[in-house]
């Protein structure tokens, strides 16, 4: 009897370690292994950075591709790996390093002699072309099989069929393509830098190698703009140009990238600039610095693809209110290279803090688009610190906007600016004016405000003259609250309109007020605003980008591409 309880109690014994080991295993074994293949990824992500780090590809890793795509090296079905930005090989991680090796990238300059001849043969590569292309030889659909097939010039972007691909098309001339006239090829780079070896600086004998109708473009964009599509952008652009002519502004400065103007033919170059009205004027900044410096000559015209939240300077110039991906990149180069040349206005504003004992210097801005002080001077000015506190909310147009509206609606029911007419003094070319009840003042150098609202034109049951963006006049005019300013935007209100004029000067007199230059807000105490004319810049209207309300005022952006046409 004993003997069978001794029994019964071991056997227990062994069945109670015998659930702890597996309990133990069952814990214990998948964290091991979520350690083991945490390990080997992070070996792997360091493997893979090392190659883009060295390679002279632009690689960049997806975890699933877009479209139907297949290894460039073994030539197998592939749903995630890595793609070149500038020449478009798609490979499979396993086969990256051997990619690496055996395939050339555009070649931004070339290395060999053939500058001298002014030439060059097409880059090919095999596979992946871009759906619904065109071979070049048998005027056929290409990429139709599912596999690995066809050929794509990295250059002029013709494609061929591998049964159509003969000798004399690897050895034959490249033309470009449809962006001729956009790209700056890597044989006119060559010669420049023998030149620059040479010390000589006469660049414009250069220009014949290219193109008479050659205006090289230059793409800025910011990758953190409004809904981030700048990296994409950045992509799609390098693809169909030279790499050397894309610049990221996250990572160099305007002013840098814009020395690129004076390796080119004088008053050639165009510059697209990707971004919100904030990074349009980056730019026009690093163009005014191009002018101290003696370099007027090689001054660019601009164009803008608005990727901000308000896109007022964008959308007066015909480029829309906002760009979501919808139009291919071979039509924003398109339309680039059939934009009007037109004027700006930009204007210096000045604010010089009171007191007898003020030994600070004033703070002079650049005004581009408006000045404001009251309610959306207050929108902005909140909206901008709770970006400033939690950035990563703030990555789409259509939050930006709810916030905008959050603040707006608060502002209605508290009032903070109230009474602005008691508090500040406006002088429009030397003449005091009268300010009736008021809230805020806002001036105007272009004719959209807040977002996509002609302010200035207001219902338009009014006979006033339009609001232009190149005739030395500033639009002045008043609002009575945030709910006024939201009455303006959907047309059932009209503006108060104090005037235009050539100077403004606005005297804060003992209160702090916020303000706003473009979007760029501040708390402001008593102080004197002077608004006064600094210089023009030379911007690209597009004309297919029109509203209805754009269509009342194409007369006058007409006279304007007039005016800009016989100054040149």
């Amino acid at each position: 009897m004993e003997g069978t309880e001794s029994r019964g109690g071991i056997s227990s014994v062994v069945a109670n370690w015998s659930l702890v080991f597996w309990t133990l295993c069952s814990v214990i074994l998948p964290v091991l292994i979520t350690l083991w293949c945490s390990f080997q990824r992070s070996r792997r992500q360091v493997l893979i950075r090392d190659i883009f780090r060295k390679s002279k590809h632009d690689w960049r890793y997806t975890d699933l591709f877009g479209q139907p795509s297949y290894c460039c090296v073994c030539a197998q079905h592939i749903l995630q790996g890595a793609f070149c930005d500038c020449c478009g090989l798609r490979v499979s991680e396993g086969c990256l390093k051997k990619a690496d090796q055996l395939f050339l990238c555009k070649e931004i300059m070339m290395r060999s002699s053939g500058g001298a001849h002014g030439s060059m043969p097409h880059h090919w590569i095999r596979g992946n072309v871009p759906l619904c292309s065109w071979c070049v030889v048998c005027r056929q659909l290409c990429g139709t099989q599912p596999k690995l097939c066809d050929y794509r010039c990295v250059w002029c972007q013709y494609t061929v069929h591998d049964d159509c691909m003969m000798d004399c098309l690897k050895t034959e001339e490249c033309t470009f393509g449809e962006f001729r006239d956009l790209i700056i090829p890597p044989y006119y780079l060559s010669t420049i830098n023998q030149m620059r070896k040479e010390k000589r600086t006469d660049y414009e004998k250069v220009a014949p190698y290219c193109r008479k109708a050659w205006m090289p473009v230059i793409v800025l964009a910011n990758t953190r703009s409004g809904n981030n599509m700048g990296e994409t952008l950045l992509g799609e652009f390098k693809r169909l140009l030279n790499p050397v002519q894309v610049f990221d502004l996250s990572k160099i400065a305007p002013a840098k990238a814009l020395q690129l103007c004076t390796l080119l033919p004088c008053n050639a170059v165009r510059v697209l600039v990707c971004g919100g009205d904030g990074t349009v004027g980056w730019v026009l900044d690093a163009i005014d610095e191009m002018k101290i410096k003696g370099q007027e000559r090689y001054i660019p015209q601009v164009a803008v693809l608005p990727l901000g939240t308000g896109n007022d300077l964008s959308n007066t110039l015909g480029w829309g209110a906002g760009y979501a991906g919808e139009v291919p990149a071979e039509q924003i180069l398109l339309n680039v290279m059939e934009a009007d040349g037109i004027k700006l206005d930009r204007w210096k504003v000045q604010v010089t803090n009171k007191g007898y004992y003020n030994l600070r210097k004033p703070k002079v801005f650049t005004m581009n688009n408006y000045f404001s002080v009251g309610p959306d001077a207050l929108m902005a000015l909140n909206f901008h610190a709770h970006r400033e506190k939690t950035p990563s909310l703030f990555s789409s147009r259509i939050i930006n906007k709810a916030v905008y509206f959050f603040y707006g609606t608060k502002d209605c029911l508290v009032q903070e600016c109230k009474d602005l007419n008691k508090k500040v003094e406006l002088e429009l070319d030397g003449e005091r004016i009268e300010l009736p009840n008021l809230e805020g003042i806002i001036v105007l150098n272009i004719g959209y405000w807040g977002g996509g609202c002609r302010l200035w034109e207001g219902m338009g049951d009014e006979p006033y003259p339009l609001a232009r963006h190149d005739d030395g006049l500033l639009e002045v005019v008043g609002v009575h609250g945030s709910f006024h300013c939201a009455q303006i935007q959907v047309k059932l209100a009209n503006p108060v309109r104090l005037g235009q004029a050539h100077t403004v000067r606005l005297i804060l007199k003992n209160s702090k007020m916020p303000m706003q230059v473009d979007g760029e807000p501040w708390a402001q105490g008593p102080c004197t605003v002077t608004i006064t004319h600094k210089t023009h810049a030379l911007m690209l209207y597009h004309s297919g980008e029109q509203t209805d309300d754009d269509a009342s005022s194409m007369s006058e952006q007409d006279h304007a591409r007039e005016q800009t046409d016989e100054d040149v």
